[in-house]
């Protein structure tokens, strides 16, 4: 029986068709409109599910954290404005009459590449997200590794240096303030002194602008020390890179990569591989949540 897969972002939404060898079939995306509410945004998306006239086994949704996995809740994600304390699932529920599950984005794509990606056929993998935010997931023997409060491989708010910026929840000086998108950005509007997007920044970096180099770099950095902080807590098998920034700025991840081998205990031991799904990890990811 076919699922639906639910990827909640926090500049686009998208929802997708997916079939039981979990190919995608039909996706929907819609613009996450700030000037309306979760519900009606959430609307959207329940109108493209309800106008496909058949039975689904369910639909998973992958939304960023934090999230209360036990009522099926949004806590206070920095990625995601307007949505705090939102019920979900009782509303999607509600809305379709069908089975709902949910689960960190993030924990979404890292089970899509673990199962059915580059983590396939791997005991222990580690998934790292790199786009607006910075998100991450742990899978052990096939399994999604939550914690007890379902904050486990939140590696966005592990604090990596003393710089004193964060944002919302964020940890001051955290891996998604200093190397994620929302981070960087944040970081060359003060240095610049206006608006600027990710892209113009690694536009400028490729330029050799030195601002942005300095920015850059910064990032580097603290994205080093994250993959090595993740290495000595987990030492998994593989650690697997998706986001759009990973993507799009392979240098980026590159140069990460290479420099956290400085912190590590066996450098050599280090395996990172890219995403395999891409952007439809969290929609593949998410409909697996539904499986038996």
């Amino acid at each position: 029986m076919k699922t639906i897969g639910i990827d909640i972002g926090g500049t686009q939404l998208r929802a997708a068709v997916i079939d039981e060898n979990y190919n995608i079939i039909e996706t929907y995306k819609t613009k996450n409109d700030r000037t309306v509410t979760c519900e009606e945004n959430m609307d959207k998306l329940i109108s493209f599910i309800l106008s496909k006239k058949e039975e689904f086994k369910g639909i998973g949704i992958g939304c960023p954290g934090p999230l209360n996995l036990k009522n099926g809740s949004v806590i206070d994600p920095p990625n995601l404005i307007g949505w705090d304390g939102f019920e979900i699932v009782k509303y999607v529920r509600e809305k379709t009459g069908m089975r709902v599950e949910l689960n960190n984005d993030a924990n979404c794509a890292g089970l899509a590449e673990a199962l059915l990606g580059k983590g396939k056929g791997y005991e222990s993998v580690c998934f790292m997200g790199l786009s607006t935010g910075l998100g991450g997931a742990y899978v052990y023997q096939g399994k999604l590794v939550n914690g007890a409060h379902g904050n486990a491989a939140e590696w966005w708010n592990m604090m990596v240096n003393d710089d004193p910026y964060g944002h919302k929840n964020a940890n001051p000086g955290s891996l998604n303030e200093q190397s994620a998108g929302s981070g960087l950005q944040a970081a060359a509007e003060r240095a610049y002194g206006r608006s600027m997007e990710p892209k113009e920044l690694f536009e400028l970096y490729y330029k050799n602008d030195e601002k942005a180099v300095r920015i850059i770099e910064r990032g580097v950095n603290a994205l080093a020390r994250g993959i090595a902080n993740v290495t000595c807590v987990i030492d998994p098998d593989v650690i697997i890179v998706g986001g759009s920034i990973a993507i799009y700025h392979p240098l980026y991840m590159k140069m990460a990569i290479e420099r956290s081998k400085q912190y590590l205990l066996a450098p050599e031991s280090l395996h990172v591989e890219p995403a395999l799904f891409g952007d439809d990890a969290g929609l593949v990811g998410a409909a697996l949540l539904l499986a038996d």
